[in-house]
């Protein structure tokens, strides 16, 4: 339901009354000796004589009374309180589960995490989103590019839940690619051991950047995802495995141990056809990843993520030596939403061992060779223009420009060399318009140049929906 004016003004009367409670908490003087109790919620209560059975009077003309909370619980709520707030400027729908930096610090998009905020039973939640593609007809040089024009039904998913009881649920997504292509993106059990703690095991999302767990259409901004969590992080990337997730306070974690790459299928263009997807998965390299961010404050949050891992598989001997591949990622994230604005920004690093072996065993040679190292990174700014404007009624339309350099070959072996065309600039300008917070329109440009002047600009419009 579309948040109201009414309801606007009552959270915003509500934050007041708060901080007014803890106002008055701050000035009370409790004498240390007389502290009363604290309930394990957090409540604390008065201390109350009872009353005298013998007699049936009180012992005191005290009259029982439940005091403010604690300065934590007030802090607390008002953190609460002011993301709600923060939501309802910047257009998204409230939600009856779980808010939004609470499903992220469990590594889901909002909804991807509906079975977490509901009871026993089924949830069915989704996404889906299409994409028009226009290529310019020539490239950077002049060129023919032969690109073209393509409108594609990109994806269309289906999250489907089951919560047996308050510690064991059932996670998944079905996705339908092109119209035609049926995939598992993920399915996991998760045992949620401790309010701050839980452990999960199955087809899982690796916790890597700022895509791969929260790709929903109407997250991120941008027609299409960026281009380093395309080719430097394989975004959307999963692999069978287990692990833990959890938080403390402000900090939220992940950690896994999962299959590794299939590095018979690296390439100069990155790792991307390394990724096993959960489907008959070599498994005698396993790999570890994790992740940690940190929250100060409801929609800013900073962290780093981590893969390492072997990928030869046991398939790969030069010389009669198996060659181990071990692969590395590594990135650092941020991002900050607050009144409208919407940064975010991303570094990430692709290192390779056994790099010239790796392509002495695959056939590649001079500058199809795969690299020791890959990088990108990206900056990205946005600002919804009707996010101060009550009477936008929830609208919200967000002018984006994001710049980006991704090279596939930063470093090569010694033998071989880096292709002009691997080291790409990319610089999209573009326009997020949401009717709804469930519903978004994307329109963007995208300008891009590298040293060969093969660079092929694209004009493209994305439709998308999330429930």
């Amino acid at each position: 339901m579309r948040p109201t004016m009414c309801s606007s003004v009552r959270r915003f009367l509500s934050i007041i009354a708060v901080c007014a409670v803890a106002a008055t908490a701050g000035a009370q003087d409790v004498p240390p000796d007389d502290t009363p109790p604290v309930s394990p919620g957090g409540t604390v209560w008065a201390e109350v004589d009872t009353p005298d059975l013998g007699t049936g009077e009180s012992t005191s003309t005290d009259e029982t009374a439940e005091q403010p909370p604690d300065l934590d619980e007030l802090r607390r709520r008002l953190d609460l309180l002011a993301e709600e707030v923060e939501r309802l400027r910047s257009g998204e729908a409230p939600r009856a589960g779980l808010s939004t930096d609470a499903a992220r610090a469990i590594g889901l998009a909002p909804s991807a995490a509906a079975t977490y905020g509901q009871g026993q039973g089924l949830s069915i939640a989704g996404y889906g989103e299409m994409l028009y593609e226009n290529f310019a007809a020539e490239n950077e040089a002049g060129a023919p590019a032969g690109n073209g024009t393509q409108l594609d039904f990109l994806r269309a998913v289906l999250y489907a839940g089951y919560r047996f009881n308050d510690r064991f649920l059932f996670n998944s997504e079905i996705e339908v690619e092109h119209a035609n292509e049926i995939s598992v993106e993920f399915a996991y059990v998760d045992y949620q051991a401790h309010e701050h703690f839980g452990v999960r095991g199955g087809l899982l999302l690796l916790p890597i950047g700022l895509v791969n767990e929260f790709h929903e259409p109407t997250v991120f901004l941008g027609a299409e995802r960026p281009v380093t969590e395309n080719r430097i992080i394989p975004s959307t990337w999963r692999e069978n495995g287990g692990g833990i997730y959890g938080s403390i306070d402000r900090v939220a974690f992940r950690a896994y141990v999962v299959n590794g790459f299939n590095g018979s299928h690296f390439s100069s263009n990155g790792v991307r056809g390394g990724r096993q997807k959960g489907r008959n998965a070599k498994a005698s390299n396993m790999a570890f990843t994790g992740r940690i961010d940190v929250t100060p404050t409801p929609g800013i949050f900073v962290g780093a993520s981590l893969y390492t891992g072997g990928s030869g598989q046991g398939d790969l001997v030069v010389d009669g030596r198996e060659i181990a591949v071990r692969t590395t990622i590594v990135d650092l994230h941020g991002q900050a939403q607050i009144r409208g604005l919407d940064v975010r920004g991303l570094f990430a690093r692709t290192s390779i061992d056994d790099a010239a072996e790796l392509n002495q065993a695959l056939g590649l040679t001079g500058s199809s060779g795969v690299a020791e190292r890959m990088q990108g990174g990206y900056v990205q700014v946005g600002y919804n223009v009707l996010s101060q404007t009550a009477s936008a009624g929830g609208v919200a339309l967000t002018p984006y420009l994001r710049y980006e350099q991704v090279d596939t070959q930063d470093r090569m072996p010694v033998g071989f060399e880096r292709s002009l065309a691997t080291d790409n600039t990319f610089v999209t300008l573009g326009v997020e318009l949401k009717p709804i917070p469930n519903v978004v329109v994307k329109v963007d440009h995208a300008w891009v140049s590298n040293d060969a002047d093969t660079g092929v600009n694209q004009f493209n419009v994305n439709m998308g929906y999330a429930f």
